[in-house]
């Protein structure tokens, strides 16, 4: 059976590559996006796969129809970036990987709020130079400060646990309480009170109708003088023009984002050669308390390889006429 895979890097086809013995599939790799445009590649392909900044909207959709495209399989979690209402009036299915090592993007969350806290890239760059002065390096201890996390998933549960061990005082809001997380004495308050009462606050929830810009110019005003927001999840959970408000009347005192609302512009890709026209991801690289990586929560050996063998079983469940545990409804 043949596969488009769209936003393809090396280390993607490198995966799909080394477990693909078992299955034999044939692949087609496009680094670039899928979109209306590029939909047109799919023509003698019967499955897609696709990553987070692909666009697989109606329009995409009713080119894959056409070609004869009949599975959507995402190697994420989420799933907001595809018409699942067009998928399904065009009888495609839609499957994704709900879980893949929890403890990648949840330990890269903690390494975004320990390194805007210790300012260790701070630190690295000075000693390289010979600077081995501390002025200006001083932060906090995590004990005993008070810990928000919005959305206690998989993901977001195991951050809880992470950020246990640190002494914390853990606080929660999430549409459906996790009994592990009450037993290990995380406290389910409300949205609000998440805002109101955390000292760093941490994004774990989808992205929908609900939860976009869940973090802007009303719930910052909330917030505590010089509160921590770390975003690993999606980017357009943070409104960046009140996010960069935030930062500069020093309401937010550090933000650490591993997401961003315009990141398909640039996200994995190397634009250090050229000259970058998001004026807002330029103003937020100009704060010295805001830490950028480029969506590499979920990159690690373990998880790659959980995506990936995950996403040809949900293909093999597909061929096979098998029950797809991992189908978007």
């Amino acid at each position: 059976m043949k596969i488009a895979v769209f936003s393809t890097k090396s280390y993607d086809q490198e995966y799909f590559e080394k477990y693909n013995d078992e299955h034999q599939y044939a692949f087609s790799f496009y680094e670039t996006a899928l979109n209306s445009d590029t939909a047109k590649l799919t023509s003698d392909s019967k499955v897609v796969c696709v990553f987070v900044n692909d666009v697989v909207d109606k329009e995409t959709i009713k080119v894959l129809a056409a070609n004869g495209v009949k599975l959507i399989a995402l190697r994420c979690a989420g799933y907001n970036n595809v018409d699942l209402e067009a998928a399904e009036s065009h009888n495609i299915k839609v499957v994704r990987v709900p879980a893949y090592s929890p403890e990648a993007v949840a330990e890269h969350a903690l390494a975004l709020i320990l390194t805007l806290n210790r300012k260790t890239h701070k630190a690295y760059n000075r000693v390289r130079e010979g600077n081995f002065s501390l002025k200006n390096l001083i932060g906090f201890n995590l004990h005993n400060k008070t810990v928000g996390v919005i959305g206690t998933g998989q993901i977001g549960a195991t951050f809880c646990k992470i950020i246990k061990g640190f002494g914390c005082n853990i606080i929660a809001y999430d549409i459906a309480e996790n009994q592990e997380l009450l037993d290990l004495g995380v406290t389910y308050v409300s949205l609000e009170e998440v805002f109101k009462q955390s000292d760093i606050i941490s994004l774990h929830c989808p992205l929908n109708k609900h939860t976009k810009h869940i973090v802007n110019k009303s719930s910052i005003a909330t917030m505590k003088e010089g509160v921590m927001i770390i975003n690993t999840s999606r980017g357009a959970l943070i409104n960046t023009a009140d996010a960069i408000e935030g930062l500069i009347t020093k309401k937010i005192g550090y933000l650490g984002i591993d997401v961003y609302e315009q990141e398909e512009n640039l996200f994995f890709e190397d634009l250090s050669e050229h000259i970058i026209q998001d004026e807002q991801i330029l103003r937020l690289l100009s704060f010295p308390n805001v830490l950028i990586t480029s969506h590499q929560a979920y990159f690690t050996k373990e998880a790659m390889d959980q995506i990936t063998t995950i996403t040809l079983e949900n293909i093999k469940s597909f061929e096979t006429g098998s029950e797809i545990a991992n189908e978007v409804n």
